[in-house]
């Protein structure tokens, strides 16, 4: 009698390639820095009635919180470049991301209310989070231009003016950073809420062990 022919592994194919995995995190760490160095920024000269604690903010004073800014600005802008342009080169962009509907986003987000939402494949996003993804992407691009703005507001001029103005900029910075704190502290409640989305975004894969044709067969 021959044997059984094995069969490939569940999990061969990795549900998050070592390009994206790599340009996630430094992407994290990047916003991260730019994020607690901005709040000491913000403090030397705030726009509104409330300072961040400074237990919370990184670079101890303006200068070494403007050196940390930039730093984690040129990580930012140059892995974003790497991510967005693989994503596209790749078609995974297109692929994960799209399509979007109003009706999509809807219907998903009252599953998702009453827990009904699958959670089951890793490897598709609902519509919720293609919307929260493409989100996040479009307001990380207004963080960038509007940065440009408040830090280099003479030589961009144009800019300048479509912004509004540097003091319209500074403010549209702000939000800007608010919402992709809020994108990520979402995030992080739906990574405790599904473990497994960061074992895919750490390993590649949704489980601890690799499931092997050996171990498959009975």
């Amino acid at each position: 009698m021959s044997s059984p022919t094995p069969q490939p592994s569940k999990h061969s194919k990795p549900l998050q390639p070592l390009w994206l995995r790599v340009t996630h995190w430094l992407n994290a760490v990047a916003v991260l820095v730019m994020v607690t160095s901005g709040w000491r920024i913000y403090n030397a000269s705030p726009i509104f009635d409330f300072v961040f604690p400074a237990g919370i903010t990184l670079g101890g004073w303006l200068g070494g919180a403007l050196q940390w800014h930039f730093a984690g600005m040129w990580l930012f802008v140059l892995n974003g470049l790497a991510y967005l342009l693989l994503n596209l080169a790749t078609g995974r962009f297109a692929r994960r991301l799209l399509p979007v509907t109003a009706r999509g986003i809807l219907r998903d987000a009252w599953l998702a209310l009453t827990a009904r939402l699958s959670h089951g494949d890793m490897g598709r996003y609902n519509q919720v989070q293609r919307a929260a993804y493409l989100f996040a992407i479009a307001d990380l691009v207004v963080l960038v231009l509007s940065g440009l703005v408040v830090w280099k507001s003479v030589q961009f001029p144009l800019l300048r003016e479509l912004l509004g103005g540097y003091d319209t900029a500074r403010h549209i910075h702000f939000y800007g950073m608010a919402a992709i704190v809020g994108f990520a502290s979402v995030h992080l409640v739906m990574v405790v809420l599904v473990p497994r989305s960061l074992l895919a975004m750490l390993l590649g894969r949704s489980t601890l062990r690799r499931t092997t044709a050996k171990e498959a067969t009975p």
